[in-house]
C-alpha cells in the first residue's frame, strides 16, 4: 500500500475508532444474529483480485461490526471487563507497525528489555517482592507455564524421559477451568487435580486441603501444587491465601496464585488486603486486559522460580543462537517461540494513567459497585448470593431457576447490557461484572431500574 494511501484510510480509521469510542453506547451490546448469519453474508471463497480498501472499510462498518458483542460497551457485564483505553488502542497500532518478534533478545532488544522495565513496575504497583516476570497472552497460558515449572522443580528429569510421577495438583471447587485444562494438557490427568471445597464465602477450606495432601501422601501419591485464586471468575471469591501459604511452606509444595482478575485490587486502599500472602507464593498472575483497560491480550506471570521455566522448556537450534552474552532470551521461559511487543502498550497505558490514576479509577468502581449491591440486598425482591469483595455482583430475583433465566434473556435481549450466569450451590444467578471504563454510575442505575421494571 503506497504511504499517501496508508495515511488516508489511516487517518479514516483513527477517526471511526475515536467515534466509537466517544459513544459505545449508542450501540447494542449483543448483535441481533444467529449462528450463520455472518458467513451467509460473506463470499464462499476469497476473490482472485484485490479490492479498493474504501469497500473493504465499508464492509467492515456494515456487515462486521454489526456481528460483534462490543465489549467496550458501558453495559457489558457478562464477564470480567476486558475495556481497551486509548493509550492500549495506539500502542497496538504501532505493535502491527513495527512488528516485531522479542524471541531472542537480539531479534529485538526494545521487546526484551521494555517487558523486563514494564513487568518490574507492575510488580511495584502490585507490592510483590523481586521475583522474574515475562508476558503472555492469557492466564491460562500463564498457569499452564507455573504448573510446568512447578513439575520440572519437583522433577528435572521430566523433560527428558517425560512425566511418569503421580504428581497431584490442588485448587478450590471454584477455581477457573484453566487450572484444570492445564493439569490435562501436562499429563497429570482430572483426575490428579483435587478441588477443594469452599465454606460459605465460596473460599477454599484451608483444613480440607490439609487433610487431602496428608491422605493423598498416604496413598503413595505425590501432592506437587496448590493453586489459589484471588477473585474466582464465579463469585470473585478470594481464597485464604497467609493459610494456604502455611500449609504450602509446611509441605514443600509450590504455590501458585491465580490473580488474572483481582490482582489489581492491590491498587485500592480499601481490597489492597485481599493480596495479602501473595508475596509467598512461587508464582502469580495478573491480566492488565482485565481490570488495567488494556487491549486483549496481555497477561504477566511472576515467579521465584525462573530456573525452573527455563531447564523446563530452553532449546536452542544453532539458527537462534546470537552471542549475545547474558541477555534475557524469553524463548527459554515459554513454550512458544515468537513474542509480540505486548510491554508496548503496558508501558503506554501505565505512563498515560500513573499509579495514582488506575487506583482512582479502580476506587471509584469498587464504591459503585457496593453502592449497587446495597440497592439490591434493599430490595426484597431480589438477593445477594454471594458476597462482593470486588466488582462482581451476583443475584437473583425471588422465584424459580426459571424465572431467573428469563430475567437474564429479556436483559440481554433488549440491546443494553449483556450478563452472564453461573450456577452455585444448585441455585441459578445473575452475574453483574463491573470494571468497564466505560462504564458511569448513571449507567449502574439505569440498568438497575430498568431490572426492576423487568
Amino acid at each position: 500500500m503506497p504511504s499517501e494511501e496508508f495515511r488516508r484510510f489511516g487517518h479514516e480509521v483513527v477517526d471511526w475508532i475515536a467515534d466509537y469510542l466517544a459513544d459505545p453506547a449508542s450501540r447494542r451490546v449483543l448483535p441481533e444474529c444467529a449462528p450463520g448469519d455472518l458467513r451467509r453474508q460473506l463470499p464462499a471463497a476469497a476473490q482472485e483480485h484485490g479490492e479498493e480498501m474504501q469497500r473493504i472499510l465499508a464492509d467492515f462498518r456494515d456487515t462486521i461490526v454489526p456481528a460483534c458483542t462490543m465489549w467496550n460497551h458501558p453495559g457489558f457485564h457478562a464477564y470480567f471487563s476486558v475495556s481497551s483505553s486509548g493509550p492500549g488502542i495506539l500502542a497496538e497500532s504501532l505493535i502491527a507497525a513495527l512488528n516485531t518478534n522479542g524471541m531472542v533478545w537480539k531479534s529485538s532488544p526494545a521487546t526484551t528489555e521494555l517487558e523486563q522495565v514494564v513487568v518490574d513496575w507492575l510488580r511495584q504497583w502490585l507490592g510483590l517482592p523481586q521475583c522474574f516476570g515475562l508476558i503472555f497472552d492469557t492466564a491460562s497460558q500463564s498457569t499452564l507455564h507455573a504448573l510446568l515449572g512447578a513439575r520440572c522443580k519437583a522433577d528435572p528429569e521430566s523433560r527428558e524421559r517425560g512425566a511418569t510421577a503421580n504428581f497431584v495438583v490442588y485448587t478450590s471447587a471454584q477455581a477457573h477451568s484453566s487450572v484444570e485444562k492445564a493439569a490435562m494438557a501436562l499429563g497429570f490427568g482430572q483426575r490428579n487435580v483435587r478441588k477443594i471445597a469452599v465454606d460459605e464465602s465460596f473460599r477454599m477450606r484451608p483444613e480440607l486441603l490439609r487433610a487431602a495432601i496428608g491422605e493423598d501422601r498416604a496413598n503413595g501419591w505425590k501432592p506437587l501444587c496448590v493453586v489459589a485464586t484471588v477473585g474466582t471468575t464465579g463469585t470473585s471469591s478470594v481464597d485464604p491465601v497467609p493459610q494456604i501459604a502455611d500449609i504450602c511452606e509446611e509441605h514443600a509444595l509450590w504455590l501458585h496464585i491465580d490473580a488474572a482478575y483481582g490482582g489489581f485490587s492491590a491498587l485500592v486502599p480499601e481490597c489492597a488486603h485481599l493480596m495479602n500472602g501473595c508475596g509467598r507464593a512461587d508464582s502469580l498472575v495478573t491480566n492488565p486486559h482485565k481490570w488495567l483497560f488494556t487491549p486483549q491480550d496481555c497477561s504477566v506471570l511472576y515467579t521465584k522460580h525462573p530456573e525452573a521455566l527455563r531447564n523446563a522448556l530452553s532449546l536452542v537450534p544453532e539458527y537462534l543462537r546470537t552471542g549475545a552474552g547474558d541477555a534475557v532470551n524469553f524463548m527459554d521461559y515459554s513454550i512458544a517461540l515468537g513474542r509480540r511487543f505486548r510491554a508496548l502498550k503496558l508501558w503506554f497505558i501505565m505512563r498515560y494513567f500513573g499509579r495514582e490514576g488506575v487506583a482512582r479509577i479502580l476506587s471509584e468502581q469498587v464504591r459503585m459497585t457496593q453502592a449497587l449491591a446495597r440497592k439490591i440486598e434493599a430490595d426484597q425482591r431480589f438477593e445477594l448470593c454471594a458476597p462482593v469483595p470486588l466488582t462482581l455482583i451476583c443475584f437473583r430475583r425471588n422465584g424459580s431457576d426459571e424465572d431467573n433465566q428469563a430475567l437474564l434473556d429479556r436483559l440481554n435481549a433488549s440491546g443494553t447490557a449483556f450478563f452472564s450466569h453461573n450456577i452455585v450451590n444448585g441455585r441459578f444467578m445473575i452475574r453483574w461484572a463491573i470494571g468497564n471504563i466505560h462504564t458511569t454510575e448513571h449507567h449502574l442505575s439505569r440498568l438497575w431500574e430498568m431490572i426492576q421494571h423487568a
